[in-house]
């Protein structure tokens, strides 16, 4: 029996695996934890979430809400494992990390057509084969895949801290989330006036910063949607101000009035016990990371249970490796999915594992490559990785500028981001319908 290899068991890893065992086809999914974990991954178990609990916004309308309800129609674990392990975010979608990766890791390996190697691959193993490695793919198999499919990007990703609940002053905090959305619970604010503001904006700027001894630090690209906040607040005095600690939309219900700056707190587990720093994915070393953030009048006493860390991220030159199915160009029976192809973000990166599972079980039952409409969130990303035309090839997550444009474009952004999901949803059922083993 012919058998589909898939390397690494993150979010990928784990969509492919599932997609192509569900087709009845046997899955050796290779994943090199627990014996060995990348600088960023601390658990055992499967798609571990590093970077955030959220999985951005949920509503259909929005480009993120949009892509995971195209995920739905592919029977996605990650969602299923999802809706199990929801925390209140308001309008996103944000789980307790340790029951979402628990659950995944259950579905894996309870599942008979899936065969788990728990070994580190140095090499590309023959057949068909979906590596899905991840932005931290380890140093020897890096070496195996740049030189067999040419040289590699790499950029940095930072993770923001967590800090316990009952080590929070709630005198100095409260409850809203912003203009009135989700139960009114779903965020912890820390509001900050003027004068306090300015010392702590002095202090994030001249804090001292972690080495990072693995990388080439002497032009480390950060990615705009995960900047440290010490690099983003040095780009002007109030950038950080119109960004994560933007105040609108909120009130301080001990002055009456709106504060000249707010650090947002999120639910990190379904207890409610720990909560994470919205927006501060940092680099600063541990200490500075108490002392600095330590400054914001709710958080003096703060009891940090993870402190931000800095990695590197690593993507192919998709557009010169890939085909728009995720194969490769210069062997259709490898594909590539997840962050290590440039799709950027958690669902983005399941999304390609999906696509690239389905499309490996096709190899193996004679199929045509599923190809998604370009009108489909998941379709257009695919083609992004894939279009040779793109010069200098960056990550990129769901956004409704990458979709074709609209024949008649509303106005209004809500209207206008509803339309581009009736088309999407519409153009996808038409297609699933039309392709009988999908």
């Amino acid at each position: 029996m012919m058998r589909v290899n898939v390397i690494g068991a993150g979010l990928a890893g784990c969509e492919a695996a599932h997609q192509i065992a569900k087709r009845g086809i046997q899955v050796d999914l290779y994943e090199m934890k627990p014996n060995k974990k990348s600088p960023a991954h601390h658990k055992d178990s499967f798609a571990e979430l590093v970077c955030s609990n959220s999985l951005k916004a949920d509503r259909v309308n929005s480009a993120a809400g949009l892509l995971k309800e195209e995920m739905r129609r592919f029977d996605s674990i990650l969602l299923r494992a999802a809706d199990k392990a929801r925390v209140p975010a308001g309008g996103a979608l944000a789980v307790d990390r340790n029951i979402f990766s628990d659950t995944v890791t259950s579905e894996i390996k309870n599942n008979k057509n899936i065969n788990i190697i728990s070994e580190e691959v140095t090499e590309i193993p023959d057949g068909i084969t979906v590596i899905a490695t991840g932005p931290l793919t380890s140093d020897s198999f890096a070496k195996t895949i740049y030189s067999r499919f040419g040289g590699g990007l790499s950029f940095f990703d930072a993770a923001a801290p967590i800090v316990t609940l009952e080590s929070i002053d709630m005198n100095c905090a409260f409850f809203e989330s912003r203009y009135g959305k989700g139960d009114g619970s779903d965020y912890l604010n820390c509001p900050m006036n003027k004068d306090e503001y300015e010392v702590f904006y002095d202090a994030l700027v001249n804090a001292e910063r972690a080495p990072v001894h693995s990388f080439d630090v002497r032009d480390p690209k950060v990615y705009e949607g995960c900047m440290p906040i010490e690099v983003m607040a040095q780009r002007g005095h109030d950038t950080i101000r119109f960004g994560p600690m933007k105040p609108v939309g909120l009130t301080d219900p001990r002055t009456g009035h709106r504060p000249w700056a707010v650090l947002q707190l999120r639910k990190e587990n379904s207890a409610g016990s720990m909560y994470n720093l919205v927006g501060f994915q940092t680099n600063l070393k541990f200490p500075e990371q108490k002392r600095v953030f330590g400054l914001i009048p709710a958080l003096k006493n703060a009891e940090f249970v993870r402190f931000g860390v800095m990695h590197r991220n690593t993507f192919l030159n998709s557009p010169k490796v890939l085909n728009s199915d995720f194969s490769t160009k210069a062997d259709k029976n490898i594909f590539f999915a997840g962050q290590i192809t440039g799709v950027e973000g958690y669902m983005e990166s399941a999304s390609s594992g999906i696509i690239a599972g389905i499309n490996a079980a096709g190899r193996v039952n004679g199929n045509p490559s599923v190809l998604l409409p370009d009108t489909t969130m998941i379709g257009c990303l695919s083609r992004y990785v894939s279009d040779d035309s793109v010069k200098d090839f960056q990550p990129m997550g769901a956004n409704f500028g990458i979709l074709p444009e609209l024949e008649n474009r509303p106005r209004d952004k809500r209207e206008r981001g509803q339309a581009y999901a009736d088309r999407s949803l519409r153009d996808l059922d038409s297609y699933i319908e039309s392709v009988e083993y999908i």
